[in-house]
């Protein structure tokens, strides 16, 4: 499966008696039934931690494109009507600014590796608290409650799995509690934001900015609200498009097939 295709369902299932294994590619699997396809036998792969590092660089990308406004900026400098550049045009500052990742998995982490470089103060939200040499390592302070973490940061990174417990995790009362000046970047899935919330928040200045490599659908509507705002940096799911990466998740789909064809312990096999 690539780009979640093709629709894994009943139907499909039913129409292939053989089918012994699928691999996904990418580490969400919130696209796959992991019940109905055990009922029919059928084992599933992914490729969870190759994706990890490119991502975590996107999502540093993204933090750092919003806060110093790279692609309004961009804009006006190739601008055919630009004739100088205004002295008040600015942006805001990473370095020493308090960032909160909410999900602190293996991108997360990686996240805070690199936010570490910046002098950042990082705060976490995450299922379980993370052992105390890891936080001690990049610097990161537990936030037990989310709410504690949304009216601290500067900037909160989305980087959770899609479960029923996080979808729309981040809605009106979430973005409500951050700060006016505070910029939203999701690198996990769409529907971890209430995408009308957003909107709302971002035309009523409740938060400054966002940064989406994420939506839902993919892609929006070209007429969709998020569409017209300058405070929003769209990507289109970019995550882990590297050639590297892309080329070492085929091998390691490829290699899950083949263990699942011949009665093998599959590699990075879903549970």
């Amino acid at each position: 499966m690539w780009y979640h295709k093709p629709a894994i369902n009943e139907e499909l299932l039913q129409s292939l008696p053989n089918l012994k294994v699928i691999a996904s590619s990418g580490v969400g699997i919130d696209h796959l039934d992991l019940k109905l396809l055990s009922s029919y036998g059928v084992k599933v792969a992914n490729t969870p931690f190759i994706v990890s590092t490119d991502t975590a660089d996107l999502g540093m990308a993204l933090m750092l494109a919003s806060s110093r406004r790279i692609v309004e900026g961009h804009e006006m400098a190739v601008s055919p009507d630009t004739e100088y550049f205004p002295s008040d045009w600015l942006g805001v500052e990473v370095s020493g600014a308090t960032l909160g990742i909410v999900g602190m998995g293996t991108i997360g982490y990686k996240v805070a590796e690199r936010a570490k470089a910046f002098e950042m103060k990082i705060l976490y939200h995450n299922r379980n608290q993370r052992k105390k040499e890891e936080e001690s390592a990049v610097g990161a302070v537990y936030c037990k409650k989310i709410d504690d973490l949304l009216q601290q940061s500067d900037f909160v990174l989305l980087a959770v799995n899609l479960t029923p417990q996080t979808h729309k995790l981040i809605g009106k009362r979430e973005l409500g509690l951050m700060k006016p000046t505070a910029i939203l970047i999701n690198i996990s899935r769409g529907l971890v934001v209430d995408q009308d919330a957003l909107v709302e928040a971002l035309q009523n200045k409740v938060i400054m900015a966002a940064a989406l490599d994420v939506t839902y659908p993919e892609p929006l509507p070209r007429d969709h609200p998020l569409l017209k705002l300058k405070n929003v940096i769209i990507t289109p799911h970019i995550g882990s498009a590297t050639k590297k990466t892309r080329w070492v998740m085929m091998e390691e789909m490829a290699e899950s097939i083949e263990a699942g064809l011949a009665g093998l312990p599959i590699p990075r096999e879903v549970l």
